[in-house]
């Protein structure tokens, strides 16, 4: 959005005042004291200008320097993202009104930000929890029953006659895939390597399973020995799983690389591929904005670029 126009800058609109209230204290110094009209005209005027360039310097030196936190504050404001915490204003010019003005402002983005974190959270922690559910109901409702479907189709092909073998055979197959397509949905919603065998497994059973069900060849690479919160491995976990479905569905890409690792105090997770990209436009669709919200929860930023191997990076950096 286009900021609107809101006519001269304060300084500009106190230099204004400030030569106007002079101008009219020379006109009325001129018409009271002058011995005769005709000696005011050029000797005021001289007047006039010198008091006039001696307000703008002054103007200058100290409404400049009290006023810049304001003109800081307003171009730090319109670049502000909520998606992006941890940005703040680096006040300059002392202990001025406006001064104490860009302070409050980083402490409300302080209470802002943890407030977005706080929400993000309660919301993610549902979503969880609500996928668990469903994980569970399908593993222990619908796949029971096709489990059970599937038994009883193998004691009637032993029964039926030659004829209608096949068919039923073919219904028992139709029944196993029903059966295996529900058991990778709970683990899609859930998944059992992450709680059973820590994130560095689950990261590599993910790309295992994407190339399994897809044309992706996905190489996963995770620096030992890292360390990280249940949240934290939440996160990276549906961040690198939520990344490599849009590789899938969308990128036409042939290779896929996921590679964990720390470095310069901070810990990033990369996931690569080799196809058309994303253009810029689009970056907030397809899960990006699922992933950034992600992102916010562990005080993390995320961002999308062009991959080394010519299609699309995800990056998401940890504080820690």
């Amino acid at each position: 959005m286009t900021p609107r126009s809101r006519g001269p800058a304060l300084f500009w609109r106190v230099a204004i005042g400030n030569a106007a209230v002079l101008a009219v204290a020379c006109v009325i110094t001129a018409f009271v004291f002058a011995p005769s009209e005709t000696d005011i005209a050029l000797r005021e005027f001289a007047i006039f200008l010198g008091g006039l360039a001696s307000m703008l310097a002054i103007n200058l030196l100290l409404l400049r320097r009290a006023l810049g936190p304001l003109r800081e504050l307003t171009s730090f404001a319109r670049r502000i993202d909520p998606l992006e915490p941890g940005l703040r204003l680096q006040v300059t010019g002392g202990d001025s009104e406006a001064t104490e003005l860009a302070d409050a402002f980083n402490d409300m983005l302080d209470r802002l930000e943890a407030e977005r974190r706080a929400s993000v959270g309660r919301a993610l922690a549902a979503q969880e929890g609500e996928r668990l559910r469903v994980a569970q109901e399908l593993h222990d409702g619908v796949g029971q029953s096709l489990t059970g479907v599937v038994l009883q189709l193998g004691r009637v092909v032993r029964d039926v006659d030659e004829g209608a073998r096949p068919r039923v055979v073919e219904a028992q197959e139709t029944a196993r895939e029903s059966l295996e397509e529900v058991r990778r949905i709970a683990r899609r919603l859930r998944p059992e390597a992450l709680d059973d065998l820590g994130l560095a497994s689950a990261l590599h059973v993910l790309g295992e399973r994407v190339a399994e069900h897809t044309e992706l060849r996905v190489d996963v690479h995770v620096q030992p020995s890292l360390e990280f919160g249940a949240d934290e491995e939440l996160v990276l976990y549906r961040v690198a799983q939520e990344a490599l479905t849009n590789v899938a569905r969308h990128a036409g890409a042939k290779r896929a690389e996921v590679r964990l690792e720390r470095a310069a105090g901070r810990s990033r997770l990369e996931v690569d591929d080799d196809g058309s990209g994303v253009p810029g436009e689009a970056q907030e669709g397809g899960g990006v904005l699922g992933m950034r919200e992600r992102a916010v929860l562990v005080g993390g930023t995320l961002k999308v670029a062009r991959s080394p191997l010519g299609g699309t990076r995800v990056t998401l950096e940890l504080p820690s």
